[in-house]
């Protein structure tokens, strides 16, 4: 390799040889890396080569494009990053990205979120990941892999011991290769992170969130874990709650868009007591109303100094219990970061929160209100904060962790990516 290797030149050669027409957004991103050598010599690039870009017009990359491009990345071993969400790559290529990672030795982050990748090509990725040994995060969120494709992914864990993150979230997933996840993940001790959100599952017996209890009990690896859209209720929670009092390393639990009621957030009040580890708990889209907010409330005021980001967005919880929690906050210090938009405010709740913004002890970016006053009544407008407002959507241009929408990021980088 020259002493400054020319990505762009290199593709052009590639596409003569391989007797394809050069792909206009792939040759401006790789133009624009050749311009980047300040960061190359550092710590390596990542080339964002997303379909979903609106400054510029784009045309959406093929599984012809991604055999060029993947010739050309090779051995390159600058460029750590690639970030091809939201193309058009099917299974076609699937084959050659699974064919780019069992020969690449420097990529360490791969987002293939929202294609066209099927379960053929999701057996081919997970089984070229039984032999890579340097990704650390792969991005398969929204594509439509399927229980089988599902299952592939659950073998590779049982063998590859790099990957640090993985996002499996929309792949329409079911029951059979969740619980072979979970099983997997008992005796994985490399994933840090896992997204298993909305699986299509068709049982009310709750027994995926069962085996993930089970193996939340035996496991000390697992820092990040998201169930959203999980149909949990209470039985669920109570289950998850048990498993946690024997586990010391979760940080970040999200059961946002769930069916937990105050009846299920109550087995979480008496778990946050005890639990010496959680930092992040997402109760977003359920339905805890006053009684659950006050379980939390309790704890957090009175027992619980680890947890530092609450979210209880859309929980039907009226005044009463958006001031008991404002009321924990100024007991306890540790927490940090809360968001409350879509409940039900009455004056006190905006008077509550207000003067937690005023006193300085709520920062105006670690919540999603912000106090207003007209005719001498204080109201509360929403914000765009959140634990993971951007968690599918990154801007075209400046950087992804805007920590004010992306709060997650600043309290539990599991990570380098």
């Amino acid at each position: 390799m020259s002493v400054h290797p020319d990505l762009h030149q290199h593709y052009v050669l590639a596409c003569q040889n391989l007797g394809r027409p050069e792909h206009p957004f792939i040759a401006h991103v790789l133009q624009e890396a050749d311009k980047n050598d300040k960061i190359r010599w550092t710590k390596g690039i990542t080339l964002k080569i997303a379909g979903n870009n609106h400054l510029v017009p784009v045309q959406r990359i093929t599984g012809d494009d991604l055999q060029v491009l993947a010739s050309v990345l090779c051995n390159t071993v600058f460029v750590t990053g690639l970030d091809l969400r939201c193309n058009v790559l099917t299974d076609a290529g699937a084959k050659h990205m699974a064919a780019f990672l069992q020969e690449n030795s420097t990529l360490r982050y791969l987002n293939l979120m929202f294609n066209d990748i099927g379960t053929s090509g999701a057996e081919l990725i997970a089984g070229a990941l039984h032999r890579n040994e340097t990704l650390v995060y792969l991005r398969m969120t929204g594509n439509k892999i399927g229980n089988k494709g599902g299952m592939s992914f659950a073998s590779m864990l049982e063998i590859n011991s790099t990957l640090e993150k993985l996002d499996l979230g929309d792949c329409d997933m079911g029951m059979q290769c969740l619980i072979a996840i979970a099983t997997a993940l008992t005796h994985n001790k490399s994933v840090k992170a896992i997204n298993l959100n909305r699986p299509l599952l068709y049982s009310q017996e709750e027994e995926t969130t069962v085996h993930v209890a089970l193996m939340l009990k035996s496991n000390s690896s697992l820092v990040e874990l998201h169930l959203c859209k999980h149909e949990m209720k209470n039985f669920g929670v109570e289950r998850l709650c048990e498993a946690l009092y024997e586990n010391s390393s979760l940080r970040y639990l999200d059961l946002s868009c769930n069916k937990i009621t105050h009846d299920g957030v109550k087995f979480l009040g008496e778990l946050l007591k005890r639990n010496q580890t959680l930092e992040i708990l997402d109760l977003n889209a359920n339905r805890i109303e006053d009684d659950g907010a006050n379980y939390l409330s309790e704890a957090l005021a009175l027992y619980n100094r680890t947890l530092v980001a609450l979210s209880v967005v859309s929980n039907n919880i009226s005044g009463k219990g958006l001031v008991a929690l404002s009321s924990a906050m100024k007991t306890n210090i540790e927490l940090s970061y809360i968001y409350i938009w879509g409940n039900k405010f009455d004056e006190a709740t905006c008077v509550a929160f207000s003067e937690l913004i005023q006193m300085g002890r709520l920062k105006p970016n670690c919540t999603d209100v912000e106090p207003y006053e007209v005719d001498g009544h204080v109201y509360l407008a929403e914000l765009s904060h959140g634990l993971q407002k951007h968690y599918y959507w990154t801007p075209s241009c400046g950087e992804e962790t805007n920590q004010d929408a992306n709060a997650s990021l600043a309290i539990t980088a599991v990570s380098e990516y």
